[in-house]
């Protein structure tokens, strides 16, 4: 029996859901611990794409649990229509293959109203770049008490009581603050009474089913969404998500302690890329940044929008070491630098002419940051048909050799193309 976290060790967009379906064929349960669906992962399965936002990458393999945790936030007009997908592609899900938290705050249209508005509001570089889904002020409304959770939703009386209330607050802000229209209760009412129906089977204690898991002596994989840098606490604030992405928030956003966990896998694209607003040190605006961009295909997974794409950043890498307790990498994407010479990675920075060597807490100084580089050998030989680490161009080699020492732990995992079948896997963490 293992369990394992799988995080992003950058801004998002690293690979996780490849990663977390590659890794579910060793695991018997696996668990989304926080975010909404501003997150997508992208998976690549017999020539089939899927795009899920919400329900766990696992959920390809039908011998798996799928668990949705309580530090997630959840749209169920979302949730439904995966299912629906699934179902019209013959990939069918019932309760027992997928759970999810009866403490999973809901996010309501006065949410996804109240993100659009407030965006609009700000002016230029002010702009967050929030995909507008409604996940911070779902958030907002849970720490201050006033979110409504599945649970809730499932008593008709107590769900009617909180919406109204809520309605109420949120359409003098709408209105008052904002210029926007105001939004009918009884209208919501009824649309997520018809949502409770089809949630009502898949409601659970999630903690209570983990923790049943272990003492089965089953394998638990802990999937994460977004990236490092963009943790509420940790992350480029006030450009960040509204959740702890970090690993530590599997803990409180699934209900286990931090010491049944047995490995942490961090994923990391082998460049940098970053969707939205926000400093991005490393980013290149130049052809190299084009090259990135067209080969890897970035465009993300939930907006569309166009990635920002630059050079490894060492210390963003060394910061989801330390944040997160990382135990190995997988690197994803290392084909796309094949035909890049020389390469470039980033060990530090400098803002006024100091080193630099963690991301800084003041953003305007983040903002000010100067990648200091090493030029490594590139390769041209194309990477999508190699099967073993000894395969790979020696120079491909030393760019993850140089991975690992920055990082200070092992690459467990590298993956040269979108395929399942395209992965070295090095070290199985459920067996570490």
């Amino acid at each position: 029996m293992a369990t394992v976290v799988v995080v992003g060790t950058q801004w998002g967009d690293e690979g996780k859901g490849k990663v977390v379906d590659l890794l579910t064929r060793h695991a018997d349960v696996i668990v989304r611990f926080q975010g909404g669906n501003n997150a997508g992962h992208t998976l690549l399965v017999g020539g089939e794409k899927f795009i899920f936002h919400l329900i766990p990458s696992g959920i390809l393999y039908p011998d798996k649990l799928c668990l949705v945790g309580n530090g997630v936030v959840l749209d169920p007009a979302v949730l439904i229509g995966e299912l629906d997908e699934l179902a019209a592609r013959d990939r069918p899900v019932t309760p027992d293959r997928l759970r999810v938290s009866e403490n999973t705050h809901l996010i309501l249209p006065y949410h996804r109203a109240l993100d659009h508005a407030r965006e609009a509001a700000k002016s230029g570089g002010r702009k967050i770049g929030t995909t507008g889904r409604g996940i911070g002020p779902c958030y907002e409304d849970k720490i201050v008490r006033t979110g409504i959770k599945v649970a809730d939703l499932l008593d008709p009386d107590l769900f009617r009581e909180k919406l109204e209330e809520n309605v109420r607050e949120k359409n003098f802000l709408l209105t008052r603050r904002y210029g926007a229209e105001p939004l009918d209760a009884g209208a919501i009412y009824d649309e997520y009474m018809a949502y409770a129906e089809r949630l009502a089977p898949f409601a659970a204690n999630v903690s209570v089913l983990i923790d049943e898991a272990r003492r089965a002596g089953r394998h638990v994989l802990f999937e994460g969404a977004q990236g490092t840098q963009l943790d509420v606490d940790h992350g480029t604030y006030p450009y960040v998500t509204s959740s702890n992405t970090v690993a530590g928030g599997a803990c409180a956003g699934a209900g286990i302690g931090p010491s049944r966990v047995d490995y942490v896998l961090g994923i990391c694209k082998a460049y940098t890329t970053r969707v939205g607003g926000g400093p991005f040190p490393t980013e290149l605006e130049d052809a190299v940044g084009d090259h990135l961009q067209e080969r890897g295909a970035e465009f993300g997974a939930t907006t569309g929008r166009r990635r920002r794409c630059g050079w490894l950043d060492g210390v963003v890498l060394q910061d989801a070491v330390r944040l997160n307790g990382l135990d190995g990498l997988a690197v994803t994407k290392l084909d796309v630098l094949s035909g890049l010479d020389p390469l470039k990675l980033c060990r530090r920075y400098e803002v006024d002419g100091r080193p630099v060597t963690s991301m800084p807490a003041n953003i305007r100084q983040v903002e000010r940051l100067s990648p200091v580089y090493e030029e490594l050998s590139g390769w041209r030989e194309d990477l999508s048909g190699v099967a073993g680490l000894d395969d790979l161009p020696p120079a491909a080699r030393d760019y993850l050799r140089a991975m690992e020492e920055i990082a200070g732990v092992p690459v467990a995992l590298v993956s040269v193309g979108p395929g399942r079948d395209q992965t070295l896997l090095l070290r199985n963490p459920f067996e570490a």
